[in-house]
């Protein structure tokens, strides 16, 4: 029986997430819509250069199969184009051989208001505006930063990194950590070892990429020359003793993830460079935006944090 969408890990993602717009941002910010919608229209034809997220969704969509009862991942674009000009980022996932049929043009309107319909886990974009606005109404979104990353295409794996606190679960003991400093944080922590956290915004995304995993476990055990490809990582500033209460998260969720880093403070971008991530997700964008200098980042702009700063 074919996938329904309900039962899929649908990434939902912008035009400017995947693919590089600088040219035609310069465009657009410097000679207006009308010149934008020509510019589009006559290079159409021309595929667009992959960006930030396009390493991600390609490996992503690389998990399918070729039967319909073997494609648990789906696509959507979503753009604040109007077909018209939004027809370039189509044919461009066309030529890059993304396996992508499903879209949304939404002529400037937000895009965060068809996630639920689309059944969407997660949505990138490299519009600020557009994330903060989805973040705010409980979606799970991520901005995804300018990167120097230069993709190895001859690996094949799919590692996704996240940080916990205010990304995986919410932002509480952050607050706590903001109040109270570091020993607070750490005695508030000791005292609910015991306690698993409250989900953050991408706790979603992050089960169902377990799920993915268990997934690729089942198809190797159908097929022996089956190499599963998806590894995660857990990248936090927690070091002992607040450690233990990841533990206990995960193991209420009944999630195991490939490698747990406690950083105790560390700068995170060192891991990551040995990790290499193709994405890095981070809600603070002291650790997020460090990171995209080495590996393609993803902040999410989460809880009380983002909302003063």
């Amino acid at each position: 029986m074919p996938f329904p969408i309900e039962d899929k890990l649908v990434v939902a993602v912008s035009s400017s997430a995947l693919f590089d717009l600088t040219e035609s941002d310069r465009i657009y910010r410097e000679q207006g819509l009308e010149e934008y919608r020509t510019y589009q229209r006559a290079n159409e034809r021309s595929p667009l250069a992959p960006g930030v997220a396009f390493p991600f969704i390609k490996r992503l969509l690389s998990l399918n199969g070729d039967d319909e009862d073997d494609r648990p991942v789906e696509v959507i674009l979503l753009s604040r184009n109007d077909p018209d000009t939004g027809l370039r980022a189509f044919r461009s996932m066309s030529a890059h051989g993304l396996d992508v049929s499903r879209g949304a043009f939404l002529s400037g309107r937000p895009p965060w208001r068809y996630l639920e319909a689309f059944n969407a886990s997660l949505f990138l974009s490299a519009d600020r505006d557009d994330i903060r606005e989805a973040v705010r109404r409980g979606c799970p979104a991520g901005l995804v930063l300018e990167s120097e990353f230069t993709d190895d295409e001859d690996d094949d794996e799919l590692r996704v990194a996240f940080d916990f606190d205010g990304v995986l679960v919410d932002d509480a003991a952050e607050q706590v950590f903001r109040a109270e400093g570091l020993i607070g944080f750490q005695n508030s922590e000791v005292r609910r070892a015991g306690t698993a956290h409250r989900p953050g915004p991408l706790n979603r995304l992050f089960r169902e990429i377990a799920a993915l995993q268990q997934w690729e476990a089942e198809r190797r055990q159908r097929d022996a020359a089956y190499r599963p490809k998806v590894r995660t990582a857990i990248i936090t500033s927690r070091g002992a003793p607040a450690h233990e209460r990841v533990v206990t998260t995960l193991r209420t969720w009944g999630i195991r993830v490939d490698e747990t880093l406690f950083l105790g403070g560390m700068e995170k971008r060192p891991v990551l460079e040995v990790f290499r991530p193709h994405l890095f997700f981070d809600d603070q964008m002291a650790h997020a935006g460090p990171a995209s200098g080495a590996v393609p980042a993803v902040h999410v702009p989460f809880g009380r944090l983002n909302e003063e700063g």
